[in-house]
């Protein structure tokens, strides 16, 4: 099934919508869930979550792009999840681990002043990022978007880990040269 289709169940309040969403997506969901929360039960939940916030969402919002519709609203229950589950103990994930690379060039997100400058910020991040060579764009996003490990982004990409985290330093630097043109300091 295409994604109108599914969309149109959705508008038609039909609740095939979910389980046709599940069968197109549901593993895309889980890999992004997962990657976040290393703990399959607690992505599993996230996953039925984000089938009951499109559920919520479609209508009156009718997405471009399911597929990236999806992963963001799986991302943020899983982030949301993961500081809830570790607001007292510090646990290894991609997630944590690949924050804390882009410590030196973005802003901390609780030190942005308000909604605006995050808009701002996550703007001008797009440019930068329009400006890359596709590759590097889709090493970044799927680094520091959807959490995958470097190992994962070198097999997808038919490269070296040490070549991945190579561009990767290079990006990072050139994003924290750009934000700084830009008026924007860590």
């Amino acid at each position: 099934m295409n994604d109108n289709e599914i969309l149109k169940l959705y508008i038609d309040r039909n609740e095939q919508a979910i389980s046709e969403t599940s069968k197109k997506y549901g593993s895309y969901c889980m890999k992004i869930a997962i990657n976040i929360l290393s703990d399959r039960l607690d992505s599993e939940e996230c996953v039925n979550d984000t089938y009951m916030k499109a559920w919520g969402a479609i209508p009156p919002q009718y997405p471009n792009i399911l597929s990236a519709f999806l992963g963001k609203i799986t991302r943020n229950l899983a982030i949301n999840k993961m500081n809830s589950r570790n607001a007292s103990k510090r646990i290894s994930s991609e997630y944590s681990v690949s924050l804390s690379e882009l410590d030196e060039c973005i802003p901390d997100r609780f030190n942005v002043e308000n909604e605006y400058d995050a808009e701002t910020t996550g703007k001008i991040i797009s440019d930068f990022l329009r400006n890359q060579p596709d590759t590097y764009r889709r090493i970044f996003v799927c680094r520091y978007f959807y959490c995958e490990s470097v190992e994962d982004i070198a097999k997808a990409n038919g490269f070296s880990e040490s070549k991945v985290k190579s561009v990767l330093f290079r990006l990072r630097n050139k994003l924290r040269t750009f934000l700084e043109s830009e008026g924007i300091t860590v």
